[in-house]
């Protein structure tokens, strides 16, 4: 029995996200959570929303037991990239990547 949750086109890079996700891959889900609380990165706060509600999910939906679900697979893939333009000298342009991402948790219980 699985339980998961999925976020999908979060404003944040994939390569920013796999930083914090690496952090918390196959830990336990409330010790995952206090991890995330004190990481200082943009992402950390969006990837705990995202635990707590596969936690939600889990225990609502599945009625597995809270303190017996660990993180069993955690991924951050790249989502659709907005692209902008920005004015330069000479009438020139650059072009701006507003990169998007696609995370997935999955939860299990412990046997």
């Amino acid at each position: 029995m699985e339980a998961r949750a999925e976020l999908r086109h979060a404003r944040i890079s994939a390569r920013k996200v796999k930083i914090v996700i690496d952090l918390i891959r196959g830990k336990n889900a409330q010790e995952a959570i206090a991890i995330l609380k004190y990481t200082n990165k943009a992402a950390a706060p969006i990837v705990e929303k995202l635990v707590k509600s596969a936690i939600a999910n889990a225990v609502n939906n599945n009625n597995m037991s809270e303190p017996k679900l660990y993180i069993s697979e955690i991924y951050a893939n790249q989502g659709p990239t907005m692209k902008r333009i920005m004015p330069r000298a000479k009438g020139s342009a650059d072009r701006i990547r507003k990169r998007t991402s696609h995370i997935v948790v999955v939860l299990k219980e412990v046997e």
